[in-house]
């Protein structure tokens, strides 16, 4: 193709930042930019090459900018927060205090680090395989919680009687926060690449972190010396800081949009699906799904578990293979919703099952039922057994509506423990 530069030979770019032609123009080949901005050779190149993945923005997830944002601005409050925190810990274990000892700091300290590690422990143990399937509500409820830890550091010196006490439940409450907060980070990291470039994404992060924790130190020198000795001001500054950062980590966690299933969203999708037949976008679930931690009293769902948890008695195992030639076994026992897996079921059919639980227990969840238990079990196989009617009529064209939709159906993210179980189709 000819232009007036001359003949164009070739074209590249760098992504969606750089365009350059190769031109041919009296025997002799040049190379000229054709819009962009150079990565290189501008401030905010520079910046971009050093603060952001490489390849952004096709890189990354279209949430990325918006959720970094937020959690820049949360990282600065809660650098501040933390900040006052210290001061407030260094003074409660005798930071200017004559009187004080270095082996009871010491002890104080070790007492602390030491609780927080068990805590840290004990947090994993329990909650660790929530910390995928529910990222979103975890790392907020992380952020609460560091606030609340920071909140008693910052009063401990004001009950000296009860100040290892405190101190010990912060570094508690901390200890959770790291564990939820890096592992829920990770499953984020996780959503965000979309080149197989988590590294690259989780490198950055630290240099954002890393950036903002410098501009939070930078402005903590001026705040120590107007804060010292003065509590009121402490207090203050602190709560400021403190609705900020809980307000950016909300702003933030709202921001996510995952296209893979958990239990909220496919149970928000669901429900929605039959009752208009309408399938909600993955930004449209994403913006309902609770982002709190909940302690209302609901029917849970518990997924992969073994098969007595599913049937009691042989009667109960032939209702709950009766027409049913899937490979998976739902039932209902001790108010809880019990899906059995076999070991050849594939994604569509844990998505299938799940959409099966989440019925049964959107159903159980009003109920009231004060029938004697012989007749309310048998209303509960009837419950599973119309249940497998609804999927076999609906689950097809919802799986292929929400794969339309944008949703990836390839995974998952629901809580499936680790029991497969294997059965006969006939009983007798």
């Amino acid at each position: 193709m000819e232009t007036e530069g001359g003949v164009v030979l070739a074209t590249e770019r760098y992504g969606s930042a750089e365009f350059w032609k190769y031109f041919r123009k009296d025997g002799v080949m040049e190379r000229r930019r054709d819009g962009g901005e150079s990565r290189g050779n501008s401030i905010v190149g520079v910046f971009k090459s050093v603060f952001l993945p490489q390849g952004y923005p096709e890189s990354v997830s279209n949430d990325y900018l918006q959720y970094q944002f937020w959690d820049t601005v949360q990282a600065f409050a809660s650098s501040l927060s933390g900040t006052l925190a210290t001061q407030a810990s260094l003074k409660g274990v005798g930071v200017g205090n004559q009187e004080a000892t270095v082996a009871a700091a010491t002890v104080t300290w070790l007492l602390r680090d030491g609780t927080g590690m068990l805590g840290r422990i004990l947090f994993a143990w329990r909650k660790g395989n929530k910390l995928d399937s529910e990222a979103k509500k975890w790392r907020l409820f992380a952020d609460v919680l560091n606030d609340i830890a920071m909140f008693m550091e910052i009063l401990a010196p004001y009950f000296p009687t009860c100040f290892t006490l405190i101190v010990c439940t912060a570094g508690i409450f901390k200890s959770i926060v790291g564990v939820a907060g890096g592992a829920t980070r990770a499953a984020l990291t996780v959503h965000q690449a979309r080149r197989d470039n988590m590294a690259d994404i989780s490198a950055k992060d630290g240099s954002q972190e890393t950036l903002v924790n410098l501009a939070g130190l930078l402005v903590s020198l001026v705040l120590i010396p107007l804060v010292t000795d003065n509590p009121i001001l402490t207090l203050s500054l602190f709560f400021l800081f403190t609705a900020l950062h809980l307000f950016a980590n909300y702003k933030a966690v709202r921001s996510v949009v995952m296209e893979t299933f958990n239990e909220a969203r496919l149970s928000i999708v669901l429900q929605q699906y039959l009752r208009d037949k309408r399938i909600l976008s993955p930004q449209e679930a994403n913006s309902r799904e609770p982002i709190f931690v909940e302690f209302r009293k609901t029917v849970p769902i518990k997924l992969g578990v073994r098969l007595q948890e599913v049937v009691r008695s042989l009667e109960e195992l032939n209702l709950a293979i009766k027409k049913n030639n899937l490979p998976y076994l739902l039932g209902i026992q001790n108010g809880c919703v019990c899906v059995c897996l076999g070991p050849e079921a594939s994604v569509h059919h844990e998505i299938r099952a799940m959409c099966q639980a989440v019925r049964l227990s959107s159903m159980l969840s009003p109920q009231t039922s004060r029938e004697p238990p012989t007749k309310q079990q048998q209303s509960h196989w009837e419950m599973v057994h119309e249940s497998y009617e609804l999927m076999d009529t609906n689950f097809n064209p919802f799986l292929k509506g929400v794969e339309a939709a944008g949703w990836d159906i390839k995974r998952t993210l629901l809580d499936w423990d680790e029991w497969r179980v294997e059965w006969k189709t006939k009983t007798n």
